[in-house]
């Protein structure tokens, strides 16, 4: 197999389960119903109203909506992390589903930010955006998903046909030029979702040529996906879409699962051209992100 297709040693049958309480399957239709309602009105919407709008409404109209469906599928959000300021406001500390009012963007300012994230779940996408919204980068198979897909095209996603191997250079000046225009591109490196149980996959170093090359610094965040009580959050495999885990298993497996909470930590950026070369930045943003994980128990680890 190329190394342009990594591969996961998760599966459905064996990373994908849920401990917690379950949730009754008449609740968890009316979720299932209100998290695709929103998505889809997301996705009408936005090619009339989102032009219409200057930059910094656009993304916080962005920021409510994503949150909005990831708490419409039933899922708690959190956010941590130490305050992130570049060209703009800072990121507040706390829970976003308990927290009114409070900032939760990381600003790219005038030059373009390379945002860099663990890969879970397809709950990642709008988490991320309830974060900082930005122009994704994703395999060209998401263009067909239901629901998400056409949303992801309006939102600028920049695809990927990774069983093109020569197809790389095109992605990376793609997402350099994006990256010197003042974008935010929003990569999950790892190139495979992964249940998060584990140390998770290598970053490939593709997309830190593209930061080098345009000058850009690289946002680091964290995610993780936790069930239980909230003062006894243990890890939860509910969310993990991996595999050949079809998305409508998964869907359904998201909103019967009981306190489930995503939960989203920004770390500390790594300036532009701190590093000589995109291998040892993707190292050290793959240790940046997978830093405490490490230490967990080793029944949280696969065998």
């Amino acid at each position: 197999m190329s190394h342009w297709l990594p591969a996961s040693p998760c599966t459905p049958s064996t990373c994908a389960g849920h401990l917690g309480p379950a949730r009754h399957p008449v609740p968890a239709a009316a979720l299932l119903l209100a998290g695709c309602a929103l998505t889809l009105t997301g996705a009408l919407c936005a090619p009339l109203a989102l032009p219409l709008l200057g930059r910094s409404r656009r993304e916080r109209l962005i920021r409510c909506w994503a949150y909005g469906v990831v708490r419409a599928f039933g899922v708690r959000v959190r956010v941590l992390g130490p305050p992130v300021v570049r060209g703009g406001p800072s990121l507040a500390q706390g829970d976003l589903s308990a927290a009114r009012g409070g900032a939760s963007l990381v600003q790219g300012g005038a030059q373009g930010l390379l945002v860099v994230a663990n890969h879970v779940s397809w709950l990642d996408i709008p988490l991320v955006a309830a974060v900082c919204p930005g122009r994704m980068l994703a395999k060209s198979d998401i263009r067909h998903w239901p629901l998400l897909g056409p949303l992801a095209a309006l939102g600028g996603t920049l695809f990927v046909e990774r069983e093109r191997l020569r197809a790389l250079p095109d992605t990376v000046r793609a997402v350099a030029s994006a990256l010197r225009d003042g974008a935010r591109v929003v990569v999950f490196p790892e190139g495979s979702t992964w249940c998060g149980r584990g140390p998770g996959g290598r970053f490939r170093p593709a997309a830190f040529q593209a930061a080098i090359d345009a000058g850009a610094a690289v946002q680091p965040l964290r995610i993780r996906y936790r069930g239980g009580p909230p003062r006894n959050l243990a890890p939860a495999g509910a969310a993990a879409f991996v595999g050949d885990d079809p998305l409508t298993a998964s869907l359904w497996r998201v909103v019967t699962s009981a306190g489930l909470t995503a939960e989203i930590r920004v770390l500390p950026q790594i300036p532009a051209g701190s590093l000589p070369g995109r291998r040892a930045l993707a190292r050290l943003a793959q240790s940046t992100v997978a830093s405490d994980s490490a230490n967990r128990p080793a029944e949280s680890v696969h065998h």
